[in-house]
């Protein structure tokens, strides 16, 4: 069954490190929450205190950050960056095979339903998946990087397995303040990506947060969270 941390319980799959922190009643929703670090639990510490509705939190770190993440391959966007190696539907087959159903052996009763969270890189991936697996039905993405090279072209081209119940967007809006190229585009691909959404139908929200991409980081993705787990 794992080791208790920090009320949650704690497992290794495939190098990953995965906190399920559990919700205190059945039949409460999942959100699954893929972070740079540890910081799920400072995110559900957040959302405990805003006396959120209950669910369960399960945060995956461990990840690797640029491979793991990316749907496609993408050149260095900067000088000394690290250049993005299309894992994403590799690492989703993971989670969607061994991470989900394995921290689900932790859950009481059934999932009302499952959410997938993400921040930057991780808040993109949330809305791949939504292409490429009909696992998660409300999904988060705070600051996602939704500059990437290609992607406002492939949600408009492509159909979603299944289309979310409720999408949650933000970003800091001081992110597009860049002299970078691709960064500086982040507002505008986010705003067409919201308005083609909703024009589809889709329950959308995109909320703006003073400040650049680290500014906040832990609140936004918690603010994030809640709103999906409001709805």
């Amino acid at each position: 069954m794992g080791n208790e941390t920090c009320q949650g319980h704690s497992l290794v799959i495939d190098k990953k490190q995965v906190v399920v922190y559990p919700s205190a009643v059945p039949a409460r929703p999942v959100v699954y929450l893929n972070t740079v670090t540890e910081e799920g639990i400072h995110v559900y510490q957040e959302l405990r205190d805003a006396n959120c509705p209950d669910f369960t939190l399960v945060a995956i770190s461990g990840l690797e950050w640029e491979h793991d993440m990316a749907p496609w391959n993408i050149l260095p966007i900067a000088k000394g960056a690290t250049p993005c190696t299309g894992g994403a539907d590799e690492y989703l087959q993971l989670l969607m095979n061994e991470i989900v159903p394995k921290a689900e052996e932790l859950v009481q009763g059934r999932v009302l339903w499952r959410g997938l969270a993400g921040y930057s890189l991780a808040g993109l991936f949330a809305l791949y998946a939504a292409y490429r697996t009909d696992l998660f039905s409300r999904i988060a993405s705070m600051s996602g990087s939704l500059w990437f090279p290609g992607f406002e072209e492939y949600v408009v081209s492509h159909e979603m397995k299944s289309r979310p119940e409720h999408i949650y967007l933000s970003l800091g809006d001081r992110e597009c303040k860049t002299r970078n190229p691709y960064l500086k585009t982040v507002q505008e691909h986010t705003e067409a990506i919201k308005s083609f959404y909703t024009e589809q139908g889709i329950d959308t929200v995109l909320q703006f947060n003073p400040g650049n991409h680290f500014k906040d980081t832990v609140q936004r993705t918690a603010a994030g969270i809640a709103w999906i787990l409001g709805k």
